[in-house]
């Protein structure tokens, strides 16, 4: 799977266009500029949005791009965890709060990547003194990520990507 990833706001978020082909993606997090994402898309039909939680920093181009593409949202409310098809892509949602009560992420086990939105940086986690954050809760969320395999890679909402290896080794919240 290719994951190109857009950086995007004044908070320079990272929204990411998945495609296993050249002609389906999904969107994760369109957070800003959305002629910037439309750009990365160029031709490709749009599948699905999906969205690890809603802060305006990782929504700010969702209607944008939910209307130009007439593409479903997958979001905390629509969704349950457990494992979902959308076209070629197979992706597992897991619940994860404590940045944000509507905190989820999408591991697409496959290839063995995550994305983690503002639940886990590297080297840190998401604030927890934002409305709906609850640090006990981010506890609880990163112990359910310690019992995945180390190697996966995660994608966070903001900065470079890690390993859970990585994380358990540097991160002091872990």
């Amino acid at each position: 799977m290719k994951v190109n990833k857009i950086v995007v706001g004044y908070l320079a978020e990272n929204c990411y266009v998945l495609s296993i082909d050249d002609s389906k993606c999904l969107v994760i997090d369109p957070g800003d500029d959305a002629d910037k994402i439309i750009e990365e898309i160029g031709d490709k039909e749009v599948l699905g949005i999906l969205i690890t939680h809603r802060h305006i920093d990782h929504i700010g181009a969702l209607e944008e791009i939910k209307n130009r593409y007439n593409a479903p949202v997958f979001e905390f409310e629509t969704l349950e965890e457990k494992e979902y098809e959308v076209g070629p892509f197979t992706f597992d949602v897991i619940f994860n709060p404590g940045h944000a009560a509507d905190a989820v992420s999408f591991y697409f086990k496959n290839f063995n990547i995550m994305f983690v939105g503002d639940f886990i940086f590297k080297e840190s986690v998401g604030r927890c003194d934002l409305a709906g954050g609850n640090y006990q809760a981010m506890q609880k969320s990163i112990e359910k990520l310690k019992k995945n395999k180390e190697d996966i890679i995660l994608y966070p909402g903001h900065g470079d990507k890690t390993s859970l290896s990585y994380e358990k080794e540097h991160n002091p919240y872990f």
